[in-house]
């Protein structure tokens, strides 16, 4: 069964390849998970952030952008000294300040999933790759994201992460086309 060439570079890769990547995402925390994972990857592997995922969920409070929002500095300390997670100061905050603004926009907004699916109309965009190699780093609608988010004070949400996060919430399906998850996702609108 052929995959997406990255998928078989580790089993956690793949696991997450073959049942989440790509896969429309339309909870509101599970968004958010995604959001701050995809922040913390900056600069790193996705694998790293993947192996530590379950400590992230145990960290951050399962991703309770409520309990997040107040985290005060004594929680900071706690996040910053913890081997488990990545321990980058400007991270940290970005989580705290990102919890916030996600809290502003569900004041805003029916949803986040509202929200964020604004920017691909609602619908996952069906790309038809042949190869990783030709798979952008950022799109338009990513670049739009990102400045909206940015305009909204999230941090950590660049037009390269903002990609990276259509990719793994299902906003676009990037699974090249010998893949067998580009057909069955292809068929999800």
């Amino acid at each position: 069964m052929n995959k997406c060439r990255w998928a078989t570079a580790s089993a956690s890769e793949e696991r997450y390849h073959d049942n989440e990547w790509g896969v429309p995402l339309h909870d509101d925390r599970l968004l958010f998970e995604f959001l701050i994972l995809e922040g913390a990857q900056a600069g790193l592997s996705w694998r790293t952030i993947l192996d530590k995922r379950e400590a992230y969920r145990q960290a951050f409070d399962e991703f309770d952008a409520e309990k997040i929002a107040l985290y005060d500095q004594a929680k900071f300390d706690e996040l910053l000294a913890n081997p488990a997670i990545v321990r980058n100061r400007l991270k940290i905050q970005a989580a705290v300040t990102n919890a916030r603004a996600y809290l502003d926009i569900l004041r805003h907004f029916d949803s986040f999933d509202v929200y964020i699916w604004q920017f691909v109309g609602g619908r996952p965009r069906q790309n038809h790759w042949r190869t990783h190699e030709q798979i952008p780093a950022f799109s338009p609608e990513s670049e739009a994201m990102s400045l909206d988010l940015k305009r909204r004070g999230f941090k950590f949400v660049g037009k390269t992460i903002c990609y990276a996060y259509m990719q793994a919430v299902g906003m676009v399906n990037d699974h090249t086309i010998d893949c067998y998850r580009h057909a069955s996702l292809g068929k999800i609108q």
